[in-house]
């Protein structure tokens, strides 16, 4: 009887698809496999550890595993990913009720710790140096819709910003060779209809620094430009230090290229930049502002920022707050500090205590609620073009979208009124009647009705 393999991914896009990938593995091993863990006999739980809540919840969703075992739902639990990357050494006596631990530098091994698991064995796969790669010719089982991709670009990161583990978790940058991301995306637009290609990586501005000196990631795009397998291609996390013209004229004149960069700057403070080892001053970011808004008149940028780091003071604070209240910057994250430990911003002095972390983030999200609002405003009485998610709910008048300002799960929703059943992947005309602090409200735009 074919062993049924249950999957939970936990995480960023970049963890997503390495779930994709053991999946592949998996079914092409003779597994079955599925989303979510209920009439399985394996759980497969990929992990992520970055930060303090993410690690909370990677256990609270282990744990629940262990019960589902102690009730006999379960024959047993694999917990894979950055959890047991980070923690190699420790998880087998804390998680007693886990069967198999896989590091992130080990993806391509699943198949063999789950067969090991089958014959009754306790197994732990975890390469201490991370040099695993995916490539085109990894099979992958899509979680995402299928109109839309993730494509990693690179694995690993150099960067090493103060406040970061993903250097010791995953490695320094690996990047792809440009073949392979252009045949994955080929393959990909032969196998379904895509709307949107979503480039993701550590920083995949510094793509290809690796492999031939220089960023890679122009030329790339230049490549799939070409392809014509998507309406859109977005970028997902940029690093502001590593910017060049090329760059951002490519992105100002090639139509397929969404007009959004996800730019996370996470301070602007000169002082507190310097301790996060950003590479960048406050100067470069407001150049580098300035020169994108210049060069792309309709862009939106998201970005992130860090509230609480070590040292910072209300001055510093306060001029992150002015920054922002000048900027108003279309879409925005903000981040509490997670002290982490193996990094070095752990061992740094003056600790902001949660308190004030708390009131500086609220702070900071009550500021950008309404910045948010002010931005919507703009668009109420136009038609815009928005992609089609999701099917209507029942019972729901509304079908989900987005606008190119908003990435999958992470930004805004289009409320879409429509009495016809509009499919997902679609692009249609939609007229903003209302707006809502961080979504829009619309209907089908119908020319002569």
């Amino acid at each position: 009887m074919m062993t049924k393999i249950g999957i939970i991914s936990l995480g960023c896009p970049r963890n997503q698809v390495d779930t994709e990938v053991m999946m592949g593995l998996l079914r092409n091993d003779g597994f079955s496999v599925s989303e979510g863990v209920e009439g399985c006999d394996i759980a497969l739980i990929n992990t992520c550890s970055f930060i303090k809540d993410a690690k909370e919840e990677s256990i609270e969703i282990i744990l629940e595993a262990e019960e589902l075992k102690k009730r006999g739902d379960l024959k047993a639990i694999v917990v894979a990913g950055c959890l047991p990357q980070r923690y190699r050494s420790e998880l087998n006596g804390t998680l007693k009720a886990v069967d198999g631990f896989l590091g992130v530098g080990d993806v391509e091994k699943i198949p063999e710790l789950i067969k090991k698991i089958l014959k009754g064995k306790r197994a732990k796969i975890i390469s201490r140096t991370p040099e695993y790669l995916y490539s085109d010719t990894s099979p992958r089982i899509s979680l995402t819709p299928p109109h839309y991709i993730y494509v990693k670009l690179s694995e690993g990161c150099s960067n090493n910003c103060s406040y970061c583990v993903i250097p010791k978790l995953r490695g320094k940058l690996r990047s792809r060779p440009i073949d392979s991301v252009v045949r994955e995306v080929e393959m990909a637009a032969e196998s379904r209809k895509l709307s949107e290609i979503n480039l993701i990586g550590q920083d995949i501005t510094n793509y290809g620094v690796d492999r031939s000196g220089n960023p890679e990631l122009t030329t790339l795009l230049k490549r799939l430009v070409k392809l014509k397998s998507t309406p859109w291609i977005r970028l997902l996390y940029t690093h502001p230090a590593h910017y060049e013209d090329g760059l951002i004229d490519l992105v100002a004149n090639e139509e397929v290229i969404c007009k959004y960069l996800d730019i996370p700057f996470q301070h602007i403070s000169d002082t507190v930049l310097k301790r996060m080892k950003r590479k960048v001053a406050r100067k470069d970011i407001e150049v580098l502002i300035k020169k994108v808004r210049k060069a792309i008149p309709e862009l939106s940028i998201r970005t992130t920022f860090i509230v609480g780091f070590p040292g910072e003071t209300d001055k510093e604070f306060e001029e992150l707050r002015n920054f922002v209240s000048d900027m108003k910057f279309e879409r925005m994250g903000i981040f509490t500090y997670s002290r982490e430990e193996g990094s070095p911003a752990y061992k740094f002095p003056k600790q902001v205590s949660e308190k004030v972390k708390k009131e500086r983030f609220d702070e900071l999200m009550r500021l950008q609620q309404d910045i948010s609002v002010e931005n919507n405003n703009q668009f109420l009485g136009k038609t815009i073009e928005v992609l089609i998610d999701e099917k209507r709910e029942k019972n729901s008048p509304f079908i989900l979208g987005r606008t190119q300002a908003d990435a999958p799960e992470v930004d805004g929703t289009v409320y879409v009124n429509s009495k016809k059943q509009l499919r997902s992947g679609d692009f249609v005309p939609v007229k903003i009647t209302d707006t809502l602090e961080y979504d829009l409200v619309g209907e089908l735009y119908e020319p002569g009705k």
